[in-house]
């Protein structure tokens, strides 16, 4: 009986032995395991800087920056000195460009993406205005009476008449070159009969008294070849064009110096241009201009700009460019609306794409730039003239780059959405540590 005993108390000695030996081997371990991540965290959370490999993802990080001040880099991790949050690393695969995207060739060619290089080559402006035709007001002569008479006869008895130069517009009755013709004609006929050259000076005096009673050479010479008095005058057109004013009836009594006829030649025409205040500066005096009128389909007018008037319109913010057509037929006529085609000077040797290839964002205009093995990337231009499917770019490529004109819209969306995604994951990630040496 207490052999039995004993026997059972031996082995539950050694069974407690064993349990314990066992916990004590498991609690080792367990310490062991516990220690190793912790070696790891401390090994991991030595500080990084610019350059080196990001161990969570195996990428060279080039800066760490804040998304929402993208132009701001810094050589180190921490926190943002402009918002709260983490600083976002840039890796080198991007090549420093969060904005840039790879796309397979097999996307690409799902998205129908086609390229144009960037050339060199020569654009001409054009600017287009629209005006209303008005007579020239160079080309005017005013018919006027040269003494005091009675109007017997008129031609012309209407305004806006045609005329041509020469033509007979109105016959007046001058009693004063009575007098003086009848003066003229005794002194002539004394000296021819005295045959005296002393009288020549009389008869000097008596032509030049006609002369001040307002009689032309021409009708003085009239006189000399008929030998009796001509006391009548015959009013003819100085030139052809139109009778924009008429101030004659028939026996009015006119005096010295009162403007009967008023004529605006039609050889040319002035049109009065509204040009855009933003492409005044293309448009300069003596430029060629051609010009159609709705009223005269077919038709094209040559002519310069004469002038730019030095007065802006406050409501359409518009200058009024005189432009001077020829008008050899005189169709083009006062009132009538003419489309004018300016003709600036082509500006050489400047930097073109397809104008499909600019992404007009209202604030911005953007190409997507091809650089090569399936990469794309959003670029910034400064555009200039635009013109027959053309666009000139002043600043932001050069010459020989590769821009997509086709599917560029899908490339931009899958950049964006690409490079939202990373500032996501980056913001989702467990922060990193607050480094004190960042540096803006």
């Amino acid at each position: 009986m207490n052999r039995s005993l004993l026997t059972g108390f031996a082995v539950a000695l050694l069974a407690g032995a064993g349990g314990y030996g066992l916990y004590r081997l498991g609690l080792d371990h367990g310490r062991q395991a516990a220690e190793t991540p912790s070696t790891a965290a401390a090994a991991s959370s030595a500080p990084m800087k610019a350059g080196d490999v990001d161990p969570s993802n195996g990428r060279k990080v080039l800066y760490w920056h804040d998304p929402m001040v993208p132009g701001q880099k810094f050589d180190r991790p921490g926190k943002s000195p402009f918002m709260d949050m983490e600083l976002v690393p840039v890796y080198a695969e991007n090549g420093g460009d969060e904005s840039g995207v790879a796309i397979s060739a097999r996307v690409q060619q799902n998205l129908g993406v086609r390229t144009a290089p960037v050339e060199q080559g020569t654009i001409a402006a054009t600017v287009e205005a629209v005006g209303s035709a008005a007579y020239n007001e160079r080309d005017v002569a005013v018919v006027q009476a040269r003494s005091n008479g009675f109007l017997e006869r008129l031609y012309v008895r209407a305004a806006l008449d045609r005329v041509h130069q020469g033509q007979p517009l109105a016959e007046l009755y001058v009693p004063e070159w009575v007098a003086a013709q009848e003066e003229y004609l005794s002194a002539k006929r004394i000296s021819a009969q005295a045959g005296d050259k002393s009288f020549e000076g009389l008869v000097d005096a008596a032509r030049q008294r006609m002369r001040l009673a307002g009689m032309s050479d021409e009708q003085i010479r009239r006189v000399e070849a008929s030998g009796s008095v001509q006391p009548r005058i015959t009013l003819t057109a100085p030139i052809s064009g139109v009778v924009a004013e008429l101030a004659a009836r028939e026996g009015m009594t006119v005096m010295a110096g009162a403007p009967l006829f008023r004529i605006n030649g039609l050889s040319t025409i002035w049109v009065n241009a509204d040009v855009p205040e933003a492409q005044a500066a293309l448009v300069r005096p003596g430029l060629a201009v051609r010009a159609r009128a709705a009223a005269l389909p077919g038709t094209i007018f040559e002519g310069k700009v004469s002038a730019i008037l030095p007065e802006v319109n406050a409501a359409t913010r518009t200058l009024k460019a005189r432009v001077e057509l020829a008008n050899p037929e005189g169709r083009l006529v006062p009132g009538m609306f003419a489309t004018i085609d300016f003709a600036p000077a082509a500006r050489r040797d400047v930097l073109l794409v397809p104008s499909e290839a600019v992404i007009q964002t209202g604030k911005r205009s953007v190409v997507i730039v091809a650089q090569g093995d399936g990469r794309f990337a959003p670029v910034d231009v400064e555009v200039g003239l635009d013109r027959e499917g053309r666009t000139e770019i002043r600043k932001g490529l050069v010459a020989g780059q590769k821009v997509v004109v086709s599917g560029q819209f899908l490339v931009d969306s899958e950049a964006s959405l690409r490079a939202a995604a990373t500032r996501m994951t980056e913001a989702g990630a467990p922060p990193a540590a607050q480094g004190t040496g960042v540096k803006p």
